[in-house]
């Protein structure tokens, strides 16, 4: 199968053999904007490496946020189009949930928090136990909204926002946090892996935004419809 991400800081692909929990080939670039020219390329390339063809993918799975709204959208249409062309199902991906899943084994204690920086002060948030069970539900919080939420004990936090997260702590009666790591896009082998245990018919590949865009239409300039 076939994974993309361009919904954060990274333009992301890989394509895995999920019954043989095998990565074929993946690449990754750290990048703020520029997905939409980098991403078909790099399609391409692990295509490619991989030796598969497009007819030979049994899915194809995307990141749909939170992120960037421009980003993720990128990802979106590439996946519905690969998908569509090839006649095989799409899949999406929080990016949440692919930043946690390294760390959430069964056996794991203590939570781990997702905290993608949304700007002005705003994280995306979600935190899980053993196993990726929620703790806390996907949302948009400001800095005491999000220690209120995850502030509980120890915890792991991880996310682009990860850093200014933990320069809260210290709260009161609160352990630090035993792992700050401030990624700023999941390991695409991981949305991979998601995706391929995705099911299609609940994890369709729409947008999750979480918030408006920062950009709003300036009414009083908005042409009348005709």
């Amino acid at each position: 199968m076939l994974a993309i991400d361009t919904a954060l800081g990274a333009c992301s692909a890989a394509v895995i053999d999920a019954s043989l929990n095998a990565t074929l080939a993946a690449q990754s670039v750290a990048m703020e904007r520029g997905h939409a020219e980098a991403l078909v390329p790099m399609i391409a390339q692990v295509m490619q490496s991989a030796g598969v063809d497009f007819e030979e993918l049994e899915r194809v799975a995307t990141t749909i946020g939170p992120g960037s709204f421009t980003g993720l959208r990128v990802g979106i249409s590439a996946a519905r189009g690969i998908a569509l062309a090839s006649g095989k199902p799409a899949v999406g991906v929080s990016t949440l949930d692919a930043l946690t899943a390294p760390f959430a084994t069964e056996s794991e204690t203590v939570p781990i928090v997702a905290a993608i920086d949304a700007r002005h002060g705003n994280f995306y948030l979600q935190m899980v136990g053993a196993g990726g069970r929620k703790l806390v539900s996907p949302r948009v919080v400001n800095v005491e909204q999000a220690l209120k939420s995850c502030a509980i004990g120890l915890v792991r936090i991880i996310g682009s926002g990860a850093n200014l997260l933990a320069s809260r702590w210290p709260v009161p009666n609160v352990p630090a946090p035993i792992l700050v790591d401030p990624r700023t896009a999941p390991d695409i082998v991981w949305v991979a892996r998601l995706g391929a245990k995705a099911d299609p018919e609940k994890s369709r590949p729409k947008p999750l935004y979480l918030k408006a865009p920062d950009a709003q239409p300036q009414d009083a300039y908005r042409l009348p419809r005709q």
